[in-house]
C-alpha cells in the first residue's frame, strides 16, 4: 500500500512551486539583506516582497506590520513577552485560553517570575472559549490576552471576533496564534480585530525555518532577541532569505487556492469521521461542525495514543496523537484535559490532518487500518478487558 501521510499539522512538504521560486536564494542570490552591495540589495528585495505577500494574505494595513522570525514559536514568544514587558507600566496581568500551544503558555508562565499574574480561560467540552469567563477575567491591567484562531489538536475554530470585542472593551491587546488556521480558513486581521498574529511558513507549505508576527500599528512591543537590529529592531539576526521568500510565495499560492482546497477536503474529512466513529467506544474530539476543514481527531477507550501511532505506521499511515511539540513527553495532552477528559481518556487520542496529497481513495484503507489497530490494541489492554466484564 502506498504511503498515506495524515500528520500535516506537524510538518508539511514544501510545495514544488515554492521550492522552485525560492531555490535561487540558496545558490546564486545568496546575499545578506543587510549588505549594501547589489547582491545584498537583491536579498533585501526578496524579503520585502515576501513581507508584502504576507500582509496581503492576512489583509494587514501594510507590509510594515509584518516581522519575520525563525519560527512560529519565536513569534509567539515575541508577542507574549515583548508585549507584556513593553507595557508593564499599564499592568502586569496576562491571560490565555487553557488550550493554547505551549509556546504561548510557557512564556506566560515565565512572566510570573517578573511579577506578572497569569490566568487561563476555561473552554467547554468542544474546546470553545468560555466568553463569560473571559469577560469576568479581563481588566484594564490585562496587557495581553492570547487565544488561538483554531486548535491544532482538536481542530476547533474559536469565535475570534466575539473574543476581540470583549478584549477591546475590557483589556488591552489580543494576540492570536493562527498557525493551525492560516491557509485553511480566511483570515482578516482588521475585520477580526486582532492586534498581534502568529504565522508559520511550513504550515503554509513553505520551508521550515521561518515564521512571522503581525503587529498592528500602534501596538507597543519590545525585542526579546537582541543583536544587530534587523526587522525594525524587534528580531535581530540575519534573515533566512530562502525560507522567508518561500513563505511569501507559499502564502500567495494558498490565498489563491484556499476556497477550492477547503471545499475538496471537507467531504474527505467528514467521510473519515463517519467511518471511524463506527468503531465501538470511539469519540470525536473538538467541535462537530466549527472545526478546521482538514482536521479529524478522535479518542478511543482502553488504549494508548502512542501505540495507535506506531501501529498505524506499520500500515505506512502517519498520524499524530496530539501536538508534535509535546508528544515525546508521554504526558496526557493539556488540551484534552482542558476539555474535560480524564487522564486515561486523554491518552487514547488520534489526530488526522489532511493535506494536498489526501484523496477520497484514502478513506477506506485508513478506516480499515484504524479499526484493525484499535481491535488489536484492545485485545492486549487490561483496561479493555476490565471494561468488558
Amino acid at each position: 500500500m502506498a504511503r498515506i501521510y495524515l500528520d500535516h499539522a506537524a510538518a508539511l512538504p514544501v510545495d514544488y512551486r515554492v521550492f522552485e521560486f525560492a531555490k535561487p536564494y540558496l545558490t546564486t542570490l545568496h546575499g545578506n539583506p543587510s549588505s549594501l552591495h547589489s547582491v545584498g540589495v537583491e536579498a533585501k528585495q526578496a524579503v520585502e516582497e515576501s513581507r508584502q505577500k504576507i500582509a496581503k494574505f492576512i489583509h494587514a494595513e501594510n507590509e510594515s506590520t509584518i516581522i519575520f522570525t525563525g519560527s512560529a514559536t519565536e513569534a509567539n514568544n515575541l508577542a507574549v513577552k515583548g508585549t507584556a514587558l513593553r507595557n508593564i507600566t499599564s499592568g502586569k496581568t496576562v491571560v490565555a485560553s487553557a488550550i493554547e500551544h505551549m509556546s504561548v503558555l510557557n512564556p506566560m508562565k515565565e512572566l510570573q517570575k517578573n511579577g506578572f499574574s497569569f490566568t487561563t480561560i476555561p473552554v467547554d467540552s468542544t474546546g470553545i472559549v468560555d466568553l463569560n469567563k473571559l469577560e469576568d477575567m479581563l481588566t484594564k491591567t490585562t496587557t495581553l490576552t492570547s487565544v488561538m484562531y483554531a486548535n491544532n489538536e482538536i481542530g476547533t475554530v474559536e469565535p475570534i471576533r466575539e473574543i476581540s470585542n470583549i478584549v477591546r472593551e475590557k483589556g488591552m491587546y489580543l494576540h492570536v496564534d493562527a498557525v493551525a488556521a492560516a491557509g485553511r480558513i480566511p483570515i482578516d486581521v482588521q475585520k477580526d480585530g486582532i492586534d498581534l498574529l502568529t504565522l508559520s511558513s511550513n504550515d503554509l507549505y513553505g520551508p521550515q525555518g521561518a515564521g512571522a508576527l503581525y503587529v498592528k500599528p500602534g501596538v507597543r512591543l519590545q525585542s526579546v532577541l537582541l543583536g544587530g537590529g534587523q526587522e525594525r529592531g524587534l528580531r535581530s539576526g540575519t534573515e533566512n532569505v530562502f525560507a522567508i521568500a518561500g513563505m511569501g510565495e507559499a502564502a500567495r499560492i494558498v490565498q489563491e487556492e484556499i476556497t477550492q482546497e477547503s471545499s475538496r477536503l471537507i467531504p474527505i474529512r467528514d467521510t473519515l469521521i463517519n467511518e471511524i466513529l463506527k468503531i465501538e467506544q470511539s469519540y470525536l474530539t473538538g467541535h462537530p461542525t466549527q472545526r478546521l476543514p482538514h482536521h479529524a481527531s478522535f479518542r478511543f477507550s482502553s488504549i494508548e495514543g502512542e501505540s495507535i501511532l506506531l501501529n498505524m505506521d506499520m500500515y505506512d499511515i502517519q498520524v499524530s496523537t496530539g501536538s508534535a511539540c509535546s508528544s515525546k513527553t508521554l504526558e496526557p495532552s493539556h488540551v484534552l484535559l482542558a476539555i474535560g477528559l480524564k487522564h486515561e481518556e486523554a491518552h487514547g487520542s488520534m489526530v488526522l490532518t489532511l493535506g494536498r496529497s489526501t484523496t477520497m481513495d484514502n478513506v477506506e484503507p485508513v478506516s480499515k487500518a484504524t479499526y484493525e489497530t484499535v481491535q488489536r490494541l484492545r485485545k492486549l489492554s487490561p483496561l479493555d478487558q476490565e471494561w468488558r466484564k
